[in-house]
This record gives structure tokens, C-alpha cells and sequence, in this order.
């Protein structure tokens, strides 16, 4: 037990910088308590005290703000930061090594008896704010991006984001530099400008990007064009600063 409670403290150190001491940790962190008070709870619970078990799984949900069925399984080394509004079904698996953050929920989809919450394998981190739902599994390393909704098993090493939630693959294309530019010359970053965003103004404003780009490149073709006929054509660069607008602070 000593060697538990141990461990747990270590892995909030190595896995939140605002950490400062053993003191601090054992007396100001809740999902430190909540996992302590789980252990209390799920012993009960496995003992066949049910009643006790979910007493002090209440309990704790009063004192922490996170509220930890007594029935789920929870593996060593679980580091919960922040922790409120974090939900945690009866048939959960959580394996060792996981991160949850504020926000997140393991629930269930059906009414029915049996397994209806998520297993995470060990090495998972889930963002703040994510609801990963039902009898899915979510495989060794993966990681759930804030605010996702997973309803489907998550193949081990991903990463996944959206609502619906999709694996995002690290293999696809990226932004290119030019873009990168112009949104560095708007001082706008648009949502991140992310392909992979599901938000539609960020794709608006992406097909914009790209489409001044495009006009960038017909305009290079045509003044080389004009130069090779032997028409005189100035070449002014465009000033940084007409990139940027006063109105973009009123959005």
C-alpha cells in the first residue's frame, strides 16, 4: 500500500510541472485523494459491501469534485489533474500509467447489465473535457484530444480529435510554409489552421489562405510573362503590414 501511495505521488511530479512538494501533493491535489479513496471504496465493493462502497465513493465525489464508481478497475500509477467534473462508470478499465484531465467522462451507452464503459489500456492520456463512451477500448499510448467524443476503439499509439472523434494520421499533409506565412504576416492565427479541424469557419478562412496563395503564384506567372515580352513591370513587394487589418480585433 505504502509503495501505491508512492508511486502515486511520483507521477504527479513527473506529469505536472506546478507540482512543488510531497506536502502540497498529499494535502492539495483531489485526484490524489479521489484515488485514495477509491481503493477504500473499490475494496468494499469487491468484498460485496456494495451499499459501503458507493457510500464512499459519494463521499468522495463531495470532497473532490470526481466522482469514481466503486465497481471500476483503475491499474497503478493513475494521474488524474485537476480532476473536477471527471465521471467514471461501473465497468471502466483503466490500466496503469493513464492521465485524465478536468472535464473528462468514461460512460456508458445502454441501459443494459454487463460491460458498457470503455477499457483504456495502459499509457493513455485523455484530454480535458472529452467523453469517451461505451464498450470500447482505447489501445496502449493513444491520446484523446480535448472536448473529443470517442465512440469507436482507438488502435494503440493514436491520436484522436473531434466530434465525432477520428483517428488524426500523422502522415498527412501539412499546412504549407506559404500559408504558414500569410497567417504569420495577418497576426491571425485562424483556429490553428488545421486540416484536420472540423470547424468551418477554419476551413473558410483555410480556402482563403489558399486561394491568395493561388492568385500569388497567377500573378508570378503573368509579370514574368510581361518581362519575357519586354513590357516594363515594377516589382514592388507587398508591405507586411497591408496583410493585417484593425478589423480582425473586433472579431
Amino acid at each position: 500500500m505504502w509503495r501505491e501511495i508512492k508511486e502515486n505521488i511520483d507521477c504527479v511530479f513527473e506529469r505536472d510541472p506546478a507540482a512543488q512538494t510531497v506536502f502540497e501533493v498529499i494535502t492539495a491535489y483531489p485526484g490524489f485523494h479521489a484515488l485514495l479513496i477509491h481503493r477504500v471504496a473499490h475494496f468494499c465493493w469487491q468484498a460485496g459491501f456494495r451499499w459501503l462502497g458507493r457510500f464512499v465513493s459519494h463521499v468522495g465525489r463531495w470532497l473532490t469534485g470526481i466522482e469514481i464508481h466503486p465497481g471500476a478497475t483503475i491499474g497503478r500509477r493513475f494521474f488524474i489533474d485537476h480532476g473536477m467534473g471527471v465521471v467514471i462508470g461501473e465497468t471502466a478499465v483503466i490500466g496503469d500509467d493513464c492521465t485524465l484531465y478536468h472535464g473528462v467522462t468514461l460512460g456508458g451507452t445502454s441501459w443494459n447489465k454487463g460491460k458498457r464503459h470503455p477499457t483504456l489500456h495502459d499509457g493513455v492520456v485523455v484530454g480535458a473535457g472529452a467523453k469517451v463512451l461505451g464498450p470500447i477500448e482505447i489501445g496502449e499510448g493513444a491520446r484523446i484530444g480535448s472536448n473529443s467524443v470517442v465512440l469507436k476503439s482507438v488502435p494503440a499509439g493514436a491520436t484522436v480529435v473531434g466530434i465525432p472523434g477520428h483517428v488524426i494520421d500523422p502522415k498527412a499533409k501539412k499546412p504549407d510554409s506559404h500559408r504558414k506565412k500569410i497567417v504569420a504576416k495577418m497576426g491571425f492565427d485562424a483556429y490553428g489552421t488545421s486540416d484536420d479541424m472540423t470547424d468551418p469557419v477554419a476551413k473558410a478562412i483555410n480556402h482563403m489562405l489558399d486561394h491568395m496563395q493561388a492568385v500569388d503564384g497567377q500573378l508570378e506567372v503573368m509579370k514574368k510573362a510581361l518581362k519575357d515580352a519586354g513590357i516594363a513591370c515594377p516589382d514592388q513587394s507587398i508591405p507586411e503590414e497591408d496583410y493585417k487589418s484593425d478589423k480582425l480585433d473586433e472579431i
